[in-house]
């Protein structure tokens, strides 16, 4: 069962700020009230060590100081705000799990995404609430597929609502016309077994990984409206639009823009070799 993080951090978000905001509302005031009238009671409470001294002190302390939950709730409560703002409209990171996408992104890297490219939506509801981009073609971006719904997935986008997506003899065609598809190596080299190539759609020129090997899966397929037809750069090792169907456009996440951090595990150390915009 994966871990709702969003609906966390608004739980946490909301419920610190509750707990302060009723605090400084109606227990704050009782606690000053109470401390007045300390003050009145004991109106010679210099910095002497008398008993009365003593006393007012402790009981000062006592009816002025805040519940521990209250002190927490105040402590917390900005910083949970602030990556609150932070992660849910602005940028998001995340950390790639499978080899879907090799060569462009391996298992380890630690990616940025973009939440405000495609618009503003409210967390957890995923609700739009300001239009801004749509996506392109060529775009790597962040979803919710349809067979899990609740799982954050990563593809790029191959097909916009209304075209033609054509897949043949392990080459991509949009709309009829055969994407530029250039062999550059073997992996391992001389083997045969994956072929590495520099693919262009649209503005994006990405790398793209195949399995001569393997059946090509030919299909074609016409992209229904408000729907992004995605699949992964290691085109043979990938479960996308050609197995669950395609993504539509309430449970797009945002674009991923740049790799800030691979690590393999955490026996293994960090490396920053990786660092750069993904294309």
């Amino acid at each position: 069962m994966s871990i709702d993080f969003p609906l966390i951090l608004v739980v946490l978000v909301f419920g610190s700020g509750l707990i302060w905001l009723a605090d400084a509302l109606l227990w704050a005031p009782g606690r000053r009230r109470e401390l007045a009238a300390l003050e009145a009671q004991y109106p010679q409470h210099g910095d002497d060590n008398s008993p009365q001294s003593a006393q007012f002190a402790a009981q000062a302390k006592r009816r002025a100081s805040e519940p521990l939950l209250v002190e927490y709730a105040r402590s917390f409560f900005p910083v949970l705000f602030v990556v609150f703002v932070l992660r849910s409209f602005l940028v998001e990171p995340f950390q790639i799990p499978s080899s879907s996408m090799v060569p462009t992104l391996q298992v380890g890297d630690y990616i940025l995404v973009n939440k405000f490219t495609y618009g503003i939506r409210l967390p957890v509801l995923r609700t739009k609430v300001l239009d801004l981009n749509e996506p392109e073609r060529g775009d790597v971006m962040v979803f919710f597929p349809p067979h899990m719904n609740d799982t954050y997935y990563i593809k790029r986008v191959i097909g916009l609502p209304g075209d033609t997506v054509t897949y043949r003899n392990k080459r991509l065609f949009v709309n009829g016309e055969e994407l530029p598809w250039d062999a550059l190596a073997e992996l391992p080299e001389g083997s045969g077994r994956h072929a590495v190539a520099l693919e262009q759609l649209g503005e994006s020129n990405h790398l793209t990984q195949v399995d001569p090997m393997r059946p090509a899966r030919d299909f074609s397929v016409l992209v229904k409206p408000g729907h992004y037809f995605m699949m992964g750069d290691n085109r043979d090792n990938s479960s996308d639009s050609r197995v669950w169907g395609q993504v539509p456009e309430k449970d797009i996440v945002g674009k991923a823009f740049a790799i800030w951090m691979h690590w393999d595990s955490l026996l293994s150390i960090p490396s920053f070799s990786r660092v750069g915009a993904i294309e």
